[in-house]
């Protein structure tokens, strides 16, 4: 596993990569863009008409602590864009990764092997159903989580292990569904959950870190190409036969 790791770190700065990084780093910065903005459109209008609700109800005489307190509630919904963004960083690249996962597969196993039949590629509606579905999942479990992370830190345990399940499911997945069926494949990622599991956690730490977790639809499938291989086991096409001693040919 730290074989496969080091392979896709190395592999996503090579020349051949490059252009897919930026597309998914310029992908994934319009999507955080767009969810940064329909947050602070929606907190803006709770926090508008919570202050117009208030002044309604208390009258007058609370202008200036109802005008304090929406000013309190507007930098909370600031800070609330900014770690909602952060959080969703998962579902994010979940979806970006849905986009780039044949590129990546077949720069991956072009270098690392290419003495084997290359894997077929996805189609684009297969690829995107299984990003949203993730993502969809992502935002779930994290609002689950929420309330969680108050409490000595749990929630924040909660999400890092949410965070390794869903993304070493997806990306082990879509890996796999370029050889096998969408049941075969998951089927084989339940036969290997705890080390499927044990991948998404390498997957988690590395879109924890801010900034770099931008390259994380490359790191991630490259990752998981490479597991995917080790889990297959010997490929018997690749075994060279025997040769047969006989009378030379002349």
């Amino acid at each position: 596993m730290l074989d496969a790791a080091v392979k896709a770190l190395s592999q996503i700065l090579s020349p051949p990569m490059r252009s897919i990084l930026w597309r998914s780093i310029g992908l994934a910065l319009v999507l955080i863009t767009v969810l940064a903005i329909g947050l602070q459109r929606l907190l803006s209008w709770f926090a508008t008409s919570g202050e117009a609700w208030l002044e309604a109800m208390l009258g007058p005489g609370f202008e200036t602590s109802i005008n304090v307190l929406a000013w309190i509630v507007s930098i909370a919904a600031g800070l609330g864009v900014v770690f909602g963004a952060v959080f969703l960083m998962p579902a994010i690249t979940s979806l970006v990764a849905s986009v780039f996962v044949d590129e990546v597969a077949d720069h991956v196993e072009l270098a690392h092997y290419p003495a084997e039949r290359p894997g077929t590629a996805l189609p684009l509606g297969l690829a995107m159903t299984e990003g949203v579905k993730t993502a969809l999942l992502t935002i779930l479990v994290y609002l689950i989580a929420l309330p969680f992370v108050f409490i000595a830190g749990a929630g924040l345990i909660a999400f890092f292990i949410a965070t390794a399940w869903l993304l070493g499911r997806e990306y082990f997945e879509l890996a796999a569904m370029r050889f096998r069926s969408p049941a075969e494949a998951k089927a084989m990622r339940k036969q290997n959950a705890a080390v499927v599991f044990t991948a998404g956690l390498v997957i988690a730490a590395f879109v924890s870190i801010p900034i770099v977790n931008l390259a994380t639809p490359l790191f991630g499938m490259a990752f998981m190409v490479h597991m995917h291989k080790r889990l297959s086991g010997p490929r018997p096409e690749l075994i060279e036969p025997v040769r047969k001693t006989g009378m030379p040919v002349v």
